[in-house]
């Protein structure tokens, strides 16, 4: 329209029926005239065709019960109480069983009644330098098993691994052989029991250290595309929003060999240049990171994990003693021991330590599985009564086979265990 020229004068209280012939359908019309009102004639189409007006679609109506007899919701509370080893069945049953198992209602209605399980999930290096993975259910005393790691994690090193709602367990980064530095990112759904795609990191990065706090996933550090220099930058991941953003980046370059969440703040200790040891810690609520020089970094070994407010660490090769940090006197201090020391094997030795059913789990490269109870109380000499040893692939050996894996495995290590974790479903 031409500048001067006015549109024409409408009775904005009239039917847009009338409005000038050039707008051919009343919805452009109104869009025209702002402020302008339908007329009051019953019916105005933009069609000669009468338009049937469809019924809204009852999808409930043709689909038949969870269970037949009993109505959904009834039928839902007997599902719930299902134990968790029945689920991969379960989902193969209908779509509407695949779909309520694979949603959030399913196991929030499991986490409320606190009927939720735990299972220990293991990814171990074989002699082959392929990666495969376990499931263990600690209720039966059973591995079970897993669809297979996805391939580009089958051969990669210093990639990270952490859970994030319970129930998602996520590789990321590392170092492919032919590719070298990753920034991929899958997840496995302990819902679903498949795996998934996830945003990609911000850079590529292997050897790093990672943590989760209050639900987001922190990398922080390694190495970059194949060269040996170290990274200052931090990222963080927020499945929330579903997206890596960058975050304040470390006061020294490291290439991490242990880290922690206590107290809410993420304890980091690893290699800097000229492969000096250095330690830093960080807190979320200020995004800012201090070096650390306290008892607690000083008297700290690998593998570590916090528990009920305390932090935890084994004080033997085999993992039989465990250690607790005394925040008063700023001193790790001798907790419980087994009193059953297996000996100082490769594959005897113990690789993970991981809250569990509100014990301390232990697993060793040979897949025994032990755990503690830290507040079962007692003296010195009921200390081993604390101690349970879990059934199945990996039970305590006999002396005897003991004897024969600490000669085997003194001076070489054919498979041995990499990450270990926990989902609840």
């Amino acid at each position: 329209m031409e500048r001067g020229i006015q549109p024409p004068l409408v009775d904005t209280t009239a039917c847009l029926c009338r409005v000038d012939v050039g707008l051919k359908t009343v919805a452009g019309a109104k869009r025209f005239v702002p402020g302008s009102k339908l007329c009051l004639q019953p019916d105005i189409k933009s069609s000669i065709h009468p338009t049937r007006q469809k019924p809204p679609r009852d999808r409930t109506r043709n689909q038949s019960p969870l269970l037949p007899g009993l109505p959904d919701d009834l039928a839902i509370a007997c599902l719930i109480r299902v134990p968790r080893i029945d689920h991969r069945k379960l989902r193969l049953v209908c779509k509407r069983w695949y779909r309520l198992l694979a949603g959030n209602f399913f196991y929030s209605l499991r986490k409320n009644l606190e009927i939720a399980e735990e299972w220990v999930y293991v990814m171990k290096r074989d002699k082959d330098r392929k990666m495969t993975w376990h499931g263990f259910d600690p209720m039966n005393h059973l591995w079970q098993p897993l669809p297979p790691v996805p391939k580009e994690y089958s051969e990669a090193e210093g990639f990270g691994c952490g859970v994030l709602s319970g129930c998602h367990l996520y590789l990321f980064g590392g170092k492919d052989p032919i590719k070298g530095s990753m920034r991929r990112v899958v997840y496995y759904s302990a819902r679903t029991n498949k795996w998934h795609r996830a945003p990609d990191m911000l850079r590529r990065r292997h050897f790093f250290g990672s943590c989760v706090i209050n639900n987001c996933l922190y990398v922080a550090g390694g190495e970059n595309e194949g060269v040996h220099r170290s990274l200052r930058s931090v990222e963080v991941y927020d499945p929330s929003k579903n997206r890596w953003c960058f975050v304040a980046d470390m006061s020294t370059a490291m290439v991490p060999f242990i880290g922690v969440v206590y107290g809410g703040r993420w304890f980091l200790k690893g290699l800097g240049s000229h492969q000096r040891v250095v330690s830093e810690m960080y807190e979320p609520e200020t995004n800012v990171w201090r070096h650390v020089h306290d008892g607690m970094v000083a008297g700290w070994r690998n593998p570590s994990t916090c528990l009920k407010g305390k932090l935890y660490a084994l004080g033997c090769k085999d993992g039989c003693k465990v250690r607790v940090y005394d925040e008063e006197t700023d001193s790790w201090s001798k907790h419980i021991d087994s009193k059953m020391h297996m000996g100082n094997s490769k594959g005897l030795e113990a690789a993970a330590l991981v809250p569990l059913n509100g014990k301390l789990c232990i697993i060793r490269n040979n897949m025994s599985i032990s755990l503690v109870d830290v507040d079962g109380g007692g003296g010195a000499a009921e200390a081993e009564h604390l101690w349970e040893t879990l059934a199945g692939k990996g039970q305590f050996k006999t002396l005897v086979s003991n004897l024969w894996s600490s000669l085997a495995g003194r001076n070489r290590l054919k498979s041995h265990i990499v990450h270990c974790q926990v989902l609840q479903a």
